[in-house]
């Protein structure tokens, strides 16, 4: 079963398309989207553990240039 999260991206000023556009193409991310408020871009990913999962977060999303700073929010069931 695959593990899915969202990802709340903050971006440099004015930077928030050109790294949603990015982030979109990587493989394990389903969707990209600029949003307004605190963060900049959200990200639906999924990854067959949590612990690839991180390791998609940390070695190709997070080193999109713009970003700022990433949190991860793992979906549950609760």
């Amino acid at each position: 079963m695959a593990v899915h999260a969202y990802i709340l991206v903050q971006t440099e000023v004015g930077q928030a398309a050109e790294v949603a556009a990015a982030i979109a193409q990587i493989p394990g991310v389903e969707q990209s989207e600029d949003v307004t408020g605190p963060y900049d871009v959200i990200v639906r990913a999924e990854g067959p553990s949590v612990d690839e999962l991180g390791t998609l977060v940390v070695s190709q999303i997070q080193r999109v240039p713009g970003i700022t700073r990433t949190l991860t929010c793992p979906v549950v069931r609760i």
